[in-house]
């Protein structure tokens, strides 16, 4: 999963203190996970993936939060097991692979 929490409350200045409140319940959670520019890859299976992002999604409402938008996006694979950052290794390693000649 790739989530994105950002909570709206026309607060001046970087969130940086409120993702580092989400990255303590994924640390909580058991789940891998990595952080980025963006958001956050959690890796995990959807069922608890979807708690999760409830739980993030919530966080910003227990600290008195108005209104929070949340953007997410899941990749269910289920015929192998895809770890993080494999995606981006194939990519990487396709790069690194001389063209192909044309025909």
């Amino acid at each position: 999963m790739d989530i994105a929490v950002v909570p709206l409350e026309g607060k001046d200045g970087g969130l940086s203190d409120f993702v580092a409140g989400l990255q303590e319940l994924l640390a909580q959670s058991g789940c891998s996970y990595r952080l980025h520019d963006m958001g956050t890859t959690v890796e995990g299976p959807a069922s608890l993936l979807f708690e999760l992002a409830l739980k993030l999604h919530e966080h910003s409402f227990s600290k008195g939060g108005k209104r929070v938008y949340t953007v997410m996006k899941i990749d269910d694979r289920r015929d192998r097991a895809v770890r993080l950052g494999e995606k981006t290794s194939s990519v990487k390693a396709k790069l690194a692979q001389p063209p192909e000649p044309a025909e």
